[in-house]
């Protein structure tokens, strides 16, 4: 039976945070100036990619690369050579990635994007209408874009990881509302699985939603399940609104357990 209290509660969280005034510290505040979708898939790309460790030095890093590929990084990726890639980059780092991660990453952008025009049919092309989420096409993304190869900035689902910053890409160019700029019209927004990160883990502990006590694919594939049974249209509906608790300074993860005290979540 689907609690009421809670997803009321859910919704009017929903409507009070998923506003762009709550964007930033976020590296999605770099994409959303992007109005070309081929340009956007490209720069959300990287910006998710190397969304991990401290805001601060993800949005310094996300800004050298993006501002090197400017005023289009569509056009950027078809014209820039390898040679040149590893010019532009060689001074890149940040931590467990340097200015090679990048050119391989872009060469890989570079050539999936010559293979089958876009980001999106590539991932597109792995989906089939009977997958009940969008993990095996996102095993297949990864193996096209890395070449089979083991990545950092591109993790794969079959090596069991959450893919944080993969199914974060995929919230951003995927769901269109105050926050998510969208621009993939393939992909339905059911088939997404929660970006599982810190804040995502404890929220669906709260909630219920996991038992697990490691944050890995199983658990954030369970949380997705018990968001969706909420939104099955739209599981990751919730996830901006509800992750500003831990990531903004104002916004602490006591304030959201006190608001779900009376919602019986479990």
């Amino acid at each position: 039976m689907k609690n009421i209290k809670l997803k009321s509660l859910l919704d009017k969280l929903y409507l009070k945070y998923n506003r762009p005034e709550f964007i930033s510290p976020d590296p999605l505040e770099f994409i959303t100036p992007f109005k070309k979708v081929d340009d956007r898939e490209i720069a959300g790309m990287i910006a998710s990619s190397l969304a991990y460790g401290r805001v601060a030095q993800i949005l310094k890093s996300v800004n050298y690369i993006l501002e090197i590929m400017k005023p289009s990084p569509s056009e950027f990726v078809s014209k820039v050579s390898e040679k040149k890639l590893r010019e532009l980059f060689a001074n890149f780092k940040y931590r467990f990635n340097d200015g090679k991660d990048i050119t391989d990453l872009i060469l890989g952008i570079k050539k999936n994007r010559e293979k089958y025009g876009s980001l999106e049919n590539c991932l597109f092309a792995g989906l089939k209408p009977d997958d009940k989420n969008i993990l095996s096409a996102m095993a297949g993304f990864v193996d096209e874009l890395t070449n089979q190869k083991q990545s950092y900035l591109l993790p794969s689902p079959q090596k069991n990881s959450a893919c944080k910053r993969l199914n974060l890409y995929l919230r951003w160019m995927v769901r269109k509302d105050n926050v998510d700029p969208g621009g993939w019209s393939k992909i339905p927004t059911s088939k997404l699985i929660i970006p599982l990160d810190t804040h995502m883990f404890k929220i669906g502990t709260i909630l219920g939603f996991t038992k697990r006590k490691q944050a890995n694919l199983k658990t954030a594939v369970e949380i997705t399940a018990g968001f969706a049974k909420f939104v099955p249209e739209d599981p990751a509906r919730y996830d901006f609104a509800l992750t500003r608790f831990g990531i903004r300074d104002d916004m602490k993860m006591e304030e959201f357990k006190r608001l779900t005290v009376g919602t019986n979540p479990k």
